[in-house]
């Protein structure tokens, strides 16, 4: 009798080991689940990254709300960063075992992945007992966790926030045949968006983790370690040998500032594309001293893709999304503005092409170049103009826009060639350009694209 009851006993303390083991499981999963599911909650805010005195203005996106037909395909599986967002895709379906395993090849791709590592912490250490958030068993100093849980949060942003296939960006309304390639900037996600030119259209190729300045955007001075927002050229490509560390595998320097930002009296220089340190995987989304940074091995990708002088990069808070019909009807507002501008020039109607400009143009110091125009216009028996290689681009609010073109000017007394950009605003419901610059092509440059 003692001996069935001592063998109850010992099935019954196994059963209860059992349930207490599960148990554990469950809610090793909830803690990490929780864990990740705040991330969320602070990632899809409108401004993407929350500050310390920052709150949540609308109601936040689940992540079981994610749509996985939506997601980019991922480039490479075995890339660290495919195997961070397979793992917190593990981590949401609650399958902790497949996320450790995807988190320790990522880690043993790139031990110097600092995510991966906290990611890893966690995991372990949710096993045992409950976590409070992201890093909480770590013992990584508070700023330092800090940046990783932003970097967590805009990595986890780029699952559950991705464009349908058939959006385009209301930032890139055309591209010139020789644009073949074009970078969109996007601070709020922390991504850039690399698009391929199909036909002038911007189709959406791959996109890439990034760095921008540790005070966000909107440049205006020296030093202030910020972003600059606006569309710029990349003019040079920089290799590694004579690089300091710090820019990794090269760099690609931007035109900043341009002529708007010039106008506009922005100051600063030295604003580049370029890698991270040797040692180093990926940089915090906010701590760069106002360049986009990425990744070496993503630079490297680009480089098969950037060319440079033609390449163009927009920096922009936030990529708007629309559909074909609204990006076509919005390209050929744009088109048809820049054609009515074009058409009453060579109708040689100084009035009605002097409308086109802003008043800054016009009047004040603008007025002895308008007085000059309106007499070179009527001094001419006729005029034809032919606008070719037009690229459109729309700055971030979308009450400015960025022309691109090669101009063919003719008439009874003069002809050229030249490359000419407009930088257009909206006033009262009308495009006007608030500053014009042009640079005439040498003959050897002329016959060279004949």
């Amino acid at each position: 009798m003692k001996t069935v009851i001592n063998r109850q006993l010992h099935r019954i303390t196994i059963i209860a080991q059992s349930v207490a083991k599960a148990v554990g499981k469950f809610v090793a999963k909830l803690s990490v689940v929780a864990a990740i599911a705040a991330i969320v909650i602070l990632a899809t805010t409108p401004a993407g990254l929350l500050s310390a005195n920052d709150t949540v203005s609308t109601a936040p996106i689940l992540l079981a709300a994610a749509d996985t037909s939506r997601l980019l395909p991922l480039t490479s599986i075995a890339s660290p960063d495919a195997l961070i967002s397979k793992a917190l895709q593990d981590i949401r379906a609650s399958r902790m075992d497949d996320a450790l395993r995807e988190v320790n090849r990522a880690i043993a791709l790139r031990p110097d992945f600092k995510l991966a590592h906290l990611i890893r912490g966690d995991l372990l250490t949710a096993r045992m007992r409950p976590l409070a958030g992201l890093g909480a068993a770590s013992k990584v100093p508070s700023e330092s966790l800090d940046d990783l849980r932003d970097e967590a949060r805009v990595r986890l942003l780029r699952y559950i926030d991705q464009p349908a296939p058939d959006l385009l960006p209301r930032q890139i309304l055309q591209l010139a045949p020789q644009q073949k390639y074009a970078l969109l900037a996007d601070t709020s996600r922390a991504r850039l968006y690399l698009f391929e030119n199909i036909d002038g259209v911007p189709r959406l190729k791959s996109d890439f983790y990034m760095t921008i300045g540790k005070n966000g955007t909107d440049k205006r001075v020296e030093g202030d370690k910020r972003t600059p927002m606006g569309v710029y050229q990349i003019v040079e490509q920089l290799p590694r040998a004579g690089l300091a560390d710090l820019y990794g595998d090269g760099a690609y320097p931007l035109n900043y500032p341009n002529e708007w930002d010039q106008m506009q009296g922005h100051g600063g220089h030295g604003i580049w594309l370029h890698g991270v340190p040797s040692n180093t995987y990926s940089r915090p989304p906010r701590s760069s001293d106002g360049c986009v940074v990425v990744a070496n091995p993503d630079l490297k990708e680009l480089s098969r893709w950037i060319k440079v002088g033609s390449t163009p990069v927009i920096i922009t808070n936030r990529t708007d999304w629309i559909s074909q019909e609204e990006w076509e009807q919005s390209r050929d507002n744009l088109l048809a503005q820049l054609n009515r501008w074009k058409s009453d020039w060579e109708a040689r109607d100084p009035d009605r092409f002097l409308l086109h400009y802003s008043g800054n143009m016009t009047n004040g110091q603008g007025a002895t170049w308008a007085k000059d125009k309106r007499r070179n216009i009527l001094s001419k028996e006729w005029i034809r103009i032919n606008l070719s290689n037009i690229s459109l681009f729309l700055y971030g609010n979308g009450n400015m826009a960025y022309a691109e073109f090669t101009q063919s000017y003719s008439s009874n007394t003069l002809s050229s060639l030249s490359s000419k950009r407009l930088y257009w605003q909206m006033q009262q419901g009308t495009w006007r350009v608030a500053l014009e610059k042009s640079i005439d092509i040498p003959i050897s440059d002329q016959l060279a694209q004949r």
